[in-house]
């Protein structure tokens, strides 16, 4: 226990001490020898909590630091420890968890919010083995670090953000102080502006849900086969899911309320081009960030439209030369930049830019995935059913970080 802790129960209990002694209307000479000394203790006490509570905080700090200095190796190898087959063993055959897995579990459910057997995000990635005297797999990514570098969402530079429990919000500013001149000597500058924000908050209202079957087959071959086919379809399932989410989600039915059918209340500007897909169209649109000073050169800009539009762009030759108005493009935007997103509508084209250090959009996640168990559908043929359920929302701090072009394409 910390001495700060103990300290303080202390005080507590002088306190109640001395509340009943200072109650009584003629105390004994004990008592009142008994209250000084009490008295004496409890202003003694104080310099030691304060005392104690600085020497805590230096270990916290040094704590604290040792912890954030931790490798990525260092947690990928933890995290490896993890068997997501023994949650399969546990949810189908009632096997106790042990070792790592066991202690990460408990660790998760003391937070709450689990109905099932909770799994770090984290574990939910890919793992390989490059020769058979490895003894253990090779890490490549966790989860959010494989599916979204990859994605639609990371190439416009949608932010992930883990929530241990409640919303987060965060206040934009729409107004503050303006700049003008004295009109004559002695004369007021303009003003005064109130500072107001407004807030975009990411709320534990969405939960995704991805189900998989495992046969009895599956149940029964070697641990390594079950637990990348779990990873790997789980994974597949969440990813494809969330980054058609944060692009496309509906608001409704459930789903978050995704960037393209959120531009009006995000405001974010959506521009309907209606005419074939060009380098002049995009143009427009980086000088708009330009003008509302988001960026200060075209490399600042992230974009992704269909890959019908990026066979037209590659397709329409300049009059006169072998260069093609992809050519163009890419000159100004690295094709680093660009993303062919399969989920965007047909002719719709998003553009973004990261302002003052800030993201496009957030993607929040609460806690990890809630595994539960349905043996009971399956059971006439001995199978499992699985159902990872995941909480996640979409919002957009700053529309103006966002712009969207509808209708790019050969009419």
């Amino acid at each position: 226990m910390l001495d700060s802790v103990k300290i303080a129960r202390r005080q507590s209990e002088i306190r109640q001490a001395l509340a009943e002694l200072v109650g009584k209307d003629k105390p004994t000479d004990d008592e009142t020898r008994n209250m000084e000394n009490m008295d004496a203790e409890y202003r003694s006490n104080e310099t030691r909590y304060r005392a104690a509570l600085i020497a805590e905080d230096t270990e916290r700090r040094e704590g604290g630091a040792d912890l954030e200095t931790r490798s990525s190796q260092e947690w990928a190898e933890m995290m490896g420890r993890f068997e997501l087959r023994q949650v399969v063993l546990a949810l189908d055959e009632g096997r106790a968890l042990s070792g790592q897995t066991a202690e990460i579990v408990q660790e998760m459910r003391n937070a709450g919010g689990y109905r099932g057997i909770p799994v770090p995000l984290d574990v939910l990635e890919q793992r390989n083995t490059v020769a058979a005297d490895v003894p253990n797999p090779v890490q490549t990514r966790p989860i959010i670090d494989r599916l979204f570098p990859a994605s639609v969402a990371a190439k416009l530079g949608v932010q992930t953000i883990n929530i241990a429990q409640g919303s987060v919000e965060w206040p934009v500013a729409t107004a503050g102080a303006i700049a003008g001149w004295a009109a004559t000597e002695g004369a007021n500058v303009p003003g005064p502006n109130p500072f107001q924000t407004a807030e975009r908050a990411l709320a534990p209202d969405h939960t995704l849900g991805a189900h998989m079957r495992i046969t009895r087959k599956a149940l029964k071959q070697a641990g390594e086969g079950l637990e990348q086919a779990v990873r790997r379809d789980m994974s597949a399932a969440i990813g494809a899911e969330l980054d058609r989410a944060v692009l496309m989600g509906s608001g409704a039915a459930g789903q978050p309320l995704g960037i393209v059918p959120g531009a009006a209340i995000y405001g974010i500007t959506s521009t309907a081009v209606g005419a074939a897909a060009s380098w002049a169209a995009f143009r427009a649109e980086v000088v708009a960030f330009m003008e509302a000073n988001a960026i200060s050169a075209a490399s600042g800009v992230n974009m992704a439209f269909e890959p019908a539009i990026w066979a037209e762009l590659d397709d329409t030759l300049i009059a006169g030369t072998a260069v093609s108005e992809w050519d163009r493009l890419v000159k100004h935007i690295p094709a680093g930049n660009i993303a062919l997103a399969n989920q965007l509508d047909a002719g719709t084209a998003i553009l973004t830019t990261s302002a003052g250090g800030v993201p496009p959009a957030f993607l929040g996640l609460w806690g990890g995935v809630d595994m539960i168990r349905d043996p009971y559908t399956d059971a006439q043929n001995g199978g499992l059913r699985l159902t990872g359920l995941l909480t996640a929302d979409v919002t957009v701090a700053r529309g103006l970080q966002t712009r969207i072009l509808t209708g790019v394409g050969a009419p």
